[in-house]
């Protein structure tokens, strides 16, 4: 039987946990966010916004140091850590112990690469970083992170490791070694061998998005090409790293995230067209995406006591 006939067609989208109502920030996940260099410090802003507004309790946001103070002051609601930096401007030699050791030790999940950029010596921040990180911790690897993974076949990811990586189709292509999928049967064929091969949750962007864990694929029918602009990906990063810093697994979270993250797109492109949808936009029709998703007891006692406010 061919691998993509043994994978389980998923249809279903996953709800949100309920937030309780004695909830406080702790409760909702600790997100930390490592991204940003200096020419691409809005993709580290991009993505820790989307955290915040996917709902993560807390995001934290380290950077290199030398665009510290642009990404901090970008936005009031989360918080930033500068990433050590030699006087060359490279990364210092113990920068990954360090993130490990100074804000990465509570969190609950690492969202790793929007705007790091491709330098050697980014590289091998980024590969270091994710050896020393423990275990148990969640990743979302994406952008100049998958491209230090690649080829995959030499940088894998711990098999037990929870992770979801979110490459688009060239991204892939580099990651696999596999010439580009052509066709959307090429795409479902590939994402399944991948998963087969390393069981870690692949998010293949693109028209019809998959998500696919090995066992289960799931094929996205939101979204529109208005959101093919630059930082689109990194909002589609902070959102999925928030729902699973809210307990949502990594394959519910991607999934649910290709869902709104599109839908976002949609609401946005009926408002504004999509010739002149950014990324920023994602972020303002997000919580109107989200609302059919929310499990709070506030919002059951509201939806149940007056109807006319039902979502």
């Amino acid at each position: 039987m061919p691998l993509e006939q043994a994978v389980q067609s998923v249809e279903s989208l996953p709800r949100l946990p309920r937030r309780p109502r004695e909830g406080h920030k702790g409760t909702f996940g600790t997100v930390l966010v490592v991204a940003g260099s200096r020419g691409m410090a809005g993709a580290a802003v991009l993505t820790g916004r989307a955290a915040l507004r996917g709902g993560a309790g807390l995001v934290r946001v380290a950077c290199p140091a030398d665009v510290w103070d642009v990404i901090a002051t970008a936005y009031a609601a989360y918080t930033t850590w500068g990433i050590p930096l030699t006087s060359e401007g490279t990364y210092a030699a113990d920068a990954a112990e360090r993130v490990v050791a100074e804000v990465a030790t509570d969190v609950d999940v690492v969202a790793i690469g929007p705007g790091l950029g491709r330098r050697p010596d980014t590289i091998s921040f980024i590969r270091r970083l994710l050896a020393l990180l423990p275990q148990q911790r969640p990743l979302v690897v994406d952008a100049d992170a998958l491209f230090a993974l690649s080829p995959y076949v030499d940088y894998p990811l711990t098999v037990h490791r929870a992770a979801v990586l979110t490459p688009h189709p060239g991204e892939f292509a580099r990651l696999t070694g596999w010439p580009k999928p052509q066709s959307p049967e090429e795409r479902r064929q590939q994402v399944v061998e991948f998963t087969h091969r390393w069981p870690q949750v692949v998010l293949l962007k693109g028209a019809g998005t998959l998500v696919c864990d090995g066992q289960r694929l799931y094929c996205n029918t939101t979204g529109n090409p208005g959101m093919a602009t630059g930082g689109s990906g990194d909002v589609l990063t902070g959102i999925i790293a928030a729902f699973i810093a809210q307990g949502l697994t990594p394959f519910d979270a991607a999934v649910l995230g290709a869902f709104v993250h599109g839908r976002a797109g949609d609401l946005a492109a009926a408002q504004l067209g999509q010739t002149a949808l950014t990324a920023p936009d994602l972020l303002d029709y997000l919580p109107e995406a989200l609302k059919p998703f929310e499990t709070s007891e506030e919002i059951d006692r509201l939806t149940s006591s007056d109807p006319a406010r039902m979502l």
